[in-house]
């Protein structure tokens, strides 16, 4: 069954809704990215902050507050009509919620216990809610007043991509007409600092896949498809075929011949019915560790074309974590919507370096551009921790 991806609200470093994250990202902007200190003790950072004031939760609502719940809300804002529209056509118990995120209210949970071992005292506004991973998808069916199904998944860098796939699956289980999925995770000092320990993280910005790669900076982002059965009124795009593994090689190094990376991508094609030349465009996973690109560089080439256009988007949004595998979904679909009349690719920033020890791939610049005349279909990637592996494909619907 076709899964129609009518509506998109997002929020990340590269703008504050579609159009705006459009505009930037098409254009290569990096400036979102910015050196702050603070998050890791002795450390000055790159990281890819929201700027300004985000918007305050309903005063009803305000012991669910969190900075995840504050982001998740914007991006819900700017879909508010299509969400009524479809509460109004199904029926609040017929619309799902799945999202996925890797920190949730971590950020609050940890200033509290803060302020406890400080004062032997949690702060007034402090509740054990807000760290749970599932708060993200309580606080939007509280906020929404929704009956169906809600929950998320938490599978590290994957979550958001697996959180469509599971959305697909309600739909077509018929236990929902409508979810809204996607994912969201803010800043906080917690992933910062284990990164950081594991040595991952860079202070410049990220390189991905070149030879002079050293580590990932991280961002934060919240992204909300509404997705369902039927097309929408304007150009409709799907999930046309998604694909997932675990190959569990080791708890955060991925298996180094790209196996189960391979074994994601070709399912997913199994599913959409394609071969991978009729894929026009594959936002890598590229976070410019130094394992990570050359298994999913080992991977891409040795199931696609060698023309085929690649790119990673994380030097202009950092790695969002949870978050990610959404947001690059969303580029997908931002390249194929009317805020891309150009049908550029998001360009590949690196600082032209190719590493030698890794197959050469071909990186999407101004040159590339999506043939209006044949159906697009794009894959996005998302690798995580414990070998688990998602790839989607979005494309023009059928």
């Amino acid at each position: 069954m076709t899964a129609y991806l009518n509506a998109l609200g997002l929020i990340c470093a590269l703008g504050r809704d579609k159009q705006e994250v459009a505009r930037n990202l098409f254009a290569g902007d990096c400036s979102g990215v910015r050196v702050e200190t603070g998050w890791v003790p002795g450390r000055a950072l790159p990281v890819a902050a929201v700027r300004g004031e985000l918007v305050a939760l309903p005063c009803e609502l305000s012991d669910q507050h969190s900075r995840n719940n504050q982001l998740l809300m914007e991006a819900t804002l700017q879909i508010a009509e299509p969400i009524r529209q479809a509460i109004a056509t199904y029926g609040r118990e017929r619309i799902g919620v799945v999202l996925g995120t890797s920190t949730s209210g971590i950020d609050e949970a940890s200033r509290g216990i803060a302020s406890y071992l400080r004062d032997q005292a949690f702060p007034a506004d402090y509740d054990y809610r807000q760290q749970e991973l599932g708060a993200p998808a309580s606080f939007l069916a509280d906020w929404l007043q929704l009956d169906g199904p809600a929950y998320v998944i938490s599978t590290a860098c994957t979550s958001s991509a697996r959180a469509l796939m599971s959305a697909q699956r309600l739909l077509d289980l018929g236990l929902c007409d409508a979810v809204l999925c996607g994912g969201v995770d803010s800043l906080c000092k917690l992933t910062l600092n284990g990164f950081s320990s594991l040595e991952a993280v860079s202070e410049q910005r990220c390189n991905p896949f070149s030879v002079n790669r050293n580590g990932i900076n991280i961002g934060e982002a919240a992204v909300l498809f509404l997705m369902t059965r039927q097309p929408g009124e304007a150009h409709s795009i799907a999930l046309l075929g998604s694909g997932a593994s675990c190959d569990a090689y080791h708890i955060s190094a991925p298996e180094p011949a790209g196996k189960g990376a391979t074994q994601a991508m070709t399912k997913a094609l199994r599913q959409a019915g394609l071969q991978p030349g009729q894929i026009a465009y594959l936002n890598l996973h590229g976070t410019a560790t130094q394992h990570n690109d050359a298994m999913e560089s080992l991977a891409v080439a040795g199931l696609f074309p060698g023309d085929l256009p690649c790119s990673s988007t994380k030097p202009m949004t950092g790695h969002t974590l949870g978050a990610a595998g959404a947001l690059e979904a969303a580029f997908c679909w931002l390249s194929l919507s009317a805020e891309n009349p150009q049908g550029a690719l998001p360009p590949h920033i690196w600082d032209g370096q190719p590493d030698p020890a890794l197959p050469a791939l071909h990186w999407a610049g101004p040159q590339d551009r999506l043939d209006p005349t044949t159906p697009r279909r794009l894959m996005s990637n998302s690798f995580a921790f414990g070998g688990n592996n998602v790839s989607l494909i979005i494309g023009d619907a059928p």
